[in-house]
C-alpha cells in the first residue's frame, strides 16, 4: 500500500509542477487559466488519494478536500476568463506569416 500511495503522491507532484510550468510557458492568460487550472486540480485530486492511503482514518476529511477543489477549480478558472473576456483581453493568435504554430 505504500508504494501505492508514493506513486500517487509522485504523480500529484508532476502534476502539480507541469501546472507551474504551463503557467510560465503559456503565451496568454486564457491558456494560462487551462494550464493551471486543470493540472493543478489533478495534482490535488492525486496528491489527496496518497495521503489517504497513507493515513485511512483521514478519508472523510480528504474528501471533504476533494470536492471544494472539484467545485471551485472550475467555477474560479471560468470567473477568472469571463472577466478577461469583459474587459476585451482578445486571446493569444499565432502570428501565421512566419509559419508558427498556435
Amino acid at each position: 500500500m505504500r508504494i501505492f500511495a508514493d506513486l500517487f503522491l509522485l504523480a500529484g507532484a508532476l502534476f502539480a509542477f507541469l501546472a507551474a510550468l504551463g503557467l510560465v510557458r503559456m503565451p496568454d492568460t486564457y491558456n494560462r487559466i487551462q494550464a493551471g487550472t486543470k493540472a493543478a486540480t489533478l495534482g490535488v485530486i492525486a496528491m489527496l488519494i496518497g495521503v489517504g492511503m497513507l493515513y485511512p482514518h483521514w478519508w472523510a476529511k480528504l474528501v471533504c478536500i476533494a470536492g471544494f477543489v472539484l467545485f471551485t477549480s472550475p467555477v474560479g478558472s471560468s470567473t477568472l476568463a469571463r472577466a478577461l473576456h469583459v474587459t476585451g483581453v482578445a486571446p493569444w493568435q499565432a502570428d501565421r506569416s512566419e509559419g508558427k504554430a498556435p
